[in-house]
Order: C-alpha cells, then structure tokens, then sequence
C-alpha cells in the first residue's frame, strides 16, 4: 500500500500512508512494520512513556536517509493528543511535547516515522523531579558491549552495597543503560552529582577500563559512563523503542544474569535484540523494567564512597 488508508485503533480513526515503504533497507522492514511493532509491544511501552514529554526522532526517508529530532509537538497533530509544557531552563522558549499516554498517540507518530522515542527522567511538567538516575555506558572502539556488561556488573555492586536496585537495557545500538529507580522526592542537581561521582569512582578503580570524561579523545578502548543525561534538558531512549540501525534493533530489558552470562563471553551477539524477538521476550518474562516505574527508593546522601 503506497497511498493513503485509515486504521481504526482504540475507537480513533487514524489516517496512515505509505505503509509499505521501506524504512530499514538492509531488512526491508517497513513503516507498516513500525507501526506493527509498536502496537505489538504497546503494553508494556505506554507505561513507560505516560505522562512524559517525548522527543520523536523521525526518519522519513528511512535508516540510511535524512532524520530530525522533533521537540515542538507538530501543530497538525490530532486534537485529542496530549502535550506537555517544558520550562526549558536557561534553553531559550518553553517548549509543547508531544505525550504519547495511549495507543492511538503511539500509532500516530509511528506513521510520522518515528522510529525512535526519546523521553526525559521526568513527568509532565515536573522539570525538577527525575524518576530515577539513569547511566548511559558507550564503549569506545575497540572496547564493546561485553566491556559494558563489566563496568554494569561493577556499577550494581556498589549500588547493592548502597541498598538500591538497580535495572539493565541494552541501547538497541552498541552499550548498554543502567537505571536506578528513585519515585521518590529528588532533584535533577541531586541525581547528577550522585551519577557523576560513581562515574569517577569508577574511573578511578579501573582506569585502563572506565573513563568518565566526555571527550572522545579518551575514550578508546574504554567505557563512557556518561552521567550527564541526569539532566532537565536531556532525554534518553525509551525502553522498547526501536533504533535506527541496519537492523531494526530494540531497546531491550535484561535479567541481570543474562549481562553476567555475556561479561564473561569473548562476544555480545546475545544481547543485540531485533524487533522480532521482543514478543517472545516479553511473553516469557513480561516487562523487566516494570520496577523502574514503581519502586520507590530514596538517594543516599553525599559522599557516600571513599576515594
């Protein structure tokens, strides 16, 4: 189908086109499959996304072409969809995102190719109060995903030692994503001097394996902790969604004993999710970040480890 249709989806009329075009060329995936996926995986996604402003990240000419982030939810959007009012600090004019809270919302932007679903550790307009720390661990050629399964084993022993739980997803592209649900008061200044300070205790234990300095020129063979996303303006990719690779590669929930199982392995294929395996995944295991929603944890105070 390479013109216009309309697909009723939770009693809304969404007007949809273009589905068979093809958004992953080296798959042939395509913005049908897109929109199939979401709704396939949409209920254990839309939780993870409700109530949070999201920034769509649109690929309309596929993987390989031309894509934008979206901040401004799009003035053609339907009437019915929610958004939510950012005070962007010090980051000029406030900004409407657009708040995928439903089925319909979800199919909306997929059939806008949307293939990537950007949310911010915070609800709504509560710029001030993440929900969670989030590290982002982004390896350095030629360290790999299984250099970042280390440094997340590592990273879950000290927070064990500091009682909290803490929950690991693939990025869908090349390192892995830690979180530390907190749902309880905090504040974004609080969170990231926590995340900066594992980060350079870190760096400190294993200085041949760990680097928490942003510039590329250090990060060769070495794992990023970047702990700058615990941030009011920075977002994160959504758990679940999709990525924008040769392979329509997922976002994807880890039993802690599956990142142990690829530590110790000479390869990370295990851990590169494709969209077709997240059903059976999901079916066997129901959705693994459920907790980072819930679980309500309180942030130790400051210092907390000895350098």
């Amino acid at each position: 189908m390479t013109g216009k249709a309309e697909l009723s989806v939770a009693g809304r009329k969404l007007p949809v086109s273009n589905l068979q075009k093809i958004l992953y060329p080296a798959t042939g995936f395509t913005k049908g499959d897109v929109i199939n996926y979401y709704i396939g995986v949409s209920q254990v996604l839309l939780p993870h996304l409700k109530n949070r402003p999201v920034t769509l990240k649109r690929y309309p000419d596929g993987v390989e072409g031309f894509f934008f982030y979206e901040r401004h939810c799009p003035e053609h959007r339907p009437k019915w969809l929610k958004t939510a009012r950012a005070e962007r600090h010090s980051k000029g004019n406030p900004v409407d995102y657009c708040v995928i809270n439903d089925l319909p919302s979800l199919v909306w932007a997929a059939n806008l190719a949307d293939i990537e679903l950007h949310t911010f550790l915070h609800k709504g307009s509560s710029i001030s109060r993440p929900s969670s720390v989030a590290f982002d661990l982004d390896p350095g050629a030629p360290a790999d995903i299984v250099d970042c399964c280390r440094v997340a084993l590592w990273m879950k022993e000290i927070f064990d030692a500091l009682g909290l739980q803490s929950f690991a997803k693939t990025s869908g592209s090349k390192g892995l994503q830690v979180h530390v649900p907190l749902n309880s008061p905090v504040t974004y200044a609080k969170t990231k001097s926590f995340s900066k300070m594992i980060a350079e205790y870190l760096e400190r234990r294993h200085p041949d394996s760990v680097v928490s300095n942003m510039q590329k020129a250090r990060r060769k063979g070495k794992v990023l902790i970047d702990w700058s996303q615990n941030d009011d303006h920075k977002t994160t990719v959504s758990v679940y969604s999709l990525r924008a690779k040769d392979h329509p590669t997922v976002s994807t929930p880890l039993q802690w004993r599956e990142v142990q199982a690829a530590a110790k392995k000479t390869g990370g294929k295990k851990l590169v999710f494709e969209s077709g395996e997240i059903p059976a995944r999901i079916k066997k295991h129901g959705d693994l970040y459920a907790p980072v929603l819930t679980l309500k944890q309180k942030l130790p105070k400051l210092p907390v480890l000895n350098f």
